[in-house]
C-alpha cells in the first residue's frame, strides 16, 4: 500500500476552471470608451456652433451697420434734381436732364463697391465660412441696403416740395428730394457679396483632405 502523492494538508491550487466566474477586470471597458469619445465630439461639436453663430452674429451686424455708410456715401455722391416753381406749379428746370437715372446709378455702383468689399472682408475674417456666415452676409447686405436707402432719404432736401417751393420763393431754383426709383438697386449689394464671396471660397478656401489612394501590390495597401 503506497502513500498518497499529495499531502492532506497541502493547499489545493485552483485550476482555470476555477477562476471562470471571478470578478470582471476593473477599467474602462470599450463600450465606457465609445461613450467617452461621443460625449468628447458632441462637446467639440456645441463649442463650434457657437462660434459660428458669435462670428455669424458678428458679421451680420457690421454688415448692416455699414449701411450707414452707404447712405451718406450716396446723398454726397448723388446728382440732384434741380426744379423750380412759379405761382402755379413746380417745374423740372431741365426736362431732358438724366439727375434721376444718375441718383439710381450712384447707388447700384456703391452697392456693387461695398458688397465686393464685405465679401473679401468676410473672406479674410473665415476662410472656410460656413452655411450661416453666409446667411448673415447676404441678409446683411440687405439690411445695409435698405438702411442706406433710409438715411439718404432722410437726410437729403424735403419731400415736401410744394412746402419747400414755398420757402425758397417763385423762380428760385432748389432741389428735389433724394429717391431711389429703381428698387432693383437694393440687390446690387447682396448680389455682389455672394458672387465675389462664392468665387473666393472656390479659390482660395480650404480643401477637404483627399483620401489615400494605394495600388494593387503596393506594401502600404490594407490587406483584405
Amino acid at each position: 500500500m503506497t502513500a498518497p502523492l499529495t499531502p492532506p494538508h497541502q493547499p489545493h491550487e485552483p485550476s482555470r476552471d476555477d477562476n471562470a466566474w471571478q470578478a470582471p477586470p476593473t477599467g474602462p471597458g470599450p463600450s465606457s470608451m465609445y461613450a467617452y469619445d461621443t460625449a468628447k465630439d458632441e462637446a467639440e461639436s456645441a463649442a463650434e456652433l457657437r462660434k459660428d453663430l458669435r462670428d455669424s452674429a458678428l458679421v451680420l451686424v457690421a454688415v448692416t451697420l455699414l449701411g450707414v455708410v452707404l447712405g451718406f456715401l450716396w446723398l454726397w455722391l448723388a446728382p440732384r434734381v434741380p426744379l423750380v416753381s412759379t405761382d402755379e406749379a413746380v417745374f423740372l428746370k431741365d426736362t431732358e436732364g438724366e439727375e434721376a437715372i444718375g441718383a439710381d446709378g450712384t447707388f447700384l455702383l456703391l452697392g456693387v463697391g461695398l458688397g465686393v468689399l464685405t465679401a473679401l472682408a468676410v473672406f479674410l475674417f473665415r476662410r472656410r465660412g460656413g452655411i450661416a456666415l453666409v446667411v448673415a452676409l447676404a441678409v446683411g447686405s440687405v439690411l445695409g441696403s435698405l438702411l442706406g436707402w433710409g438715411i439718404g432719404v432722410w437726410f437729403g432736401p424735403s419731400r415736401d416740395v410744394v412746402e419747400h417751393a414755398r420757402q425758397v420763393g417763385e423762380g428760385v431754383t432748389f432741389d428735389a428730394y433724394l429717391d431711389l426709383r429703381a428698387k432693383g438697386a437694393l440687390l446690387a449689394w447682396p448680389v455682389a457679396a455672394m458672387l465675389v464671396h462664392l468665387g473666393l471660397t472656390a479659390l482660395f478656401g480650404p480643401r477637404d483632405p483627399e483620401p489615400d489612394q494605394h495600388w494593387p501590390g503596393d506594401p502600404a495597401a490594407p490587406t483584405q
